[in-house]
Formats: structure tokens, sequence, C-alpha cells
């Protein structure tokens, strides 16, 4: 079976997981929509290489199709924070981009890509991204573009690229006064709060809340 199917069965897998199911069907019908190809025989094949494991209509993912699945899926998830939020595309050629990218990226340049746009933890669909030992790395050898409010520099203009709150009811509350995706905002100060201008509104962040904000500086 060529490499880039079996990427193919092993992201249907993981990302049925990730909605709670675990039937063949289910991973099958996930195929039809994303990879159309192949059948059954495809998850028989991979339980052969040690991938997966079928019970029965059950599906489950072996310690190395889990590995190997979390590879692909975080590939696929960087590329398409890559494409949208850096070159700016639409959400066809973005996800086109990034079934193809998903393939290709090697170990380093997927590290790279994600320090690069400052460890992302979620897609642009809001799906998490598998983290990577960069995630973890003090010592960064690539500037991030993105980066949260408290690295921000003072007076510095930038667009919202995402929303990492700890809890839920703060990314309502932030939407409610304009901080979301995609709004332009102007860092004023950072003590003893964080002042930003979104639009015409200035507003005081706690420091725990700016930290959960990552911007791109825009160059005007």
């Amino acid at each position: 079976m060529e490499a880039r199917r079996v990427d193919e069965l092993l992201e249907a897998v993981f990302t049925e997981r990730e909605e709670g199911r675990d039937e063949l069907a289910g991973a099958l019908a996930h195929l039809g929509a994303h990879a159309p190809g192949g059948g059954a025989g495809d998850f028989r094949d991979l339980e052969g290489m040690g991938l997966v494991r079928l019970d029965g209509s059950r599906l489950s993912l072996t310690p190395e199709g889990e590995r190997m699945a979390r590879g692909v899926v975080r590939r696929h998830r960087l590329a398409e924070r890559l494409f949208r939020d850096l070159l700016d595309l639409s959400e066809g050629a973005m996800e086109s981009q990034a079934c193809e990218f998903e393939h290709i990226l090697s170990p380093e340049a997927t590290e790279s890509v994600c320090t690069l746009l400052g460890h992302p933890p979620t897609c642009p669909h809001g799906k998490s991204i598998p983290p990577g030992e960069c995630c973890g790395t003090v010592q960064r050898t690539v500037r991030p573009l993105v980066t949260g409010l408290p690295n921000f520099p003072l007076g510095a203009r930038g667009r919202i690229v995402f929303i990492a709150p700890k809890f839920h009811d703060r990314m309502d509350r932030l939407a409610a006064l304009g901080v979301v995706p995609g709004s332009e905002l102007r860092l004023h100060q950072r003590a003893p709060a964080f002042v930003i201008e979104v639009g015409e509104t200035t507003l005081a962040l706690d420091p725990e809340i700016a930290g959960e904000v990552f911007v791109k500086r825009l160059e005007r």
C-alpha cells in the first residue's frame, strides 16, 4: 500500500475518534468524503501492518498507528494555519494545499513551521493540533511570526490569529468585546493590565487572558 494511502486511512481513524466514533463504517464514510477509493480491505491491510486493530465493526489505532496518525494530523492542521494565517488563502485552496503538505513535510520542516506560527494549539476550524517536541522547547532558533500579547511590541499593530482560552466562557466574553480572530489591534501598555485598542474601543485585559491571545504583527 502506498504511504499516502496509509496516511489517509490513519487520519480517518484519528479524526473519527476525535468525534467519539470508532466504527469502521464511520472511517469509510470519512474517506468517501475526503479521500475516495478502496474499502474495508484497506483497513485489514493496515491491521496486517500492525497499525490498527479491527474488532468486529470497531476500529482502533495501535501505538505505532497512533504515532503515525498524530503526525499526519499535525502536519495537515499546521499547514492549514500556514496557508490561512500567513498566505490568506481561501478555504478551498487552504484545504487542498494542506492535503498535499500532510504527506510531504519532513519532521524538521514541520517543527520549523510550528515554531514560525507560534505553536498554535488549534487549526482554523478549532480542532486541536497534536503538539510536537518543539512546543516544549525553551530555546527557539526560528523567530515566531505569531506571538502571545505578552511578547508583542508596545505600539505595534497586529491581527489576532487565534485565542487559546483556558476556560470557554472567556472566548465568549472576548468575542463580545470584539476580540476575535481576524480583528486588528494595537498594544498600548503591559502593566498593571494589558491595554489594547481594537477598532474604536480601548480595552484592559488581565495578564492571564492577554497570554491567551496570539497575534501576527502587521507591517504598517
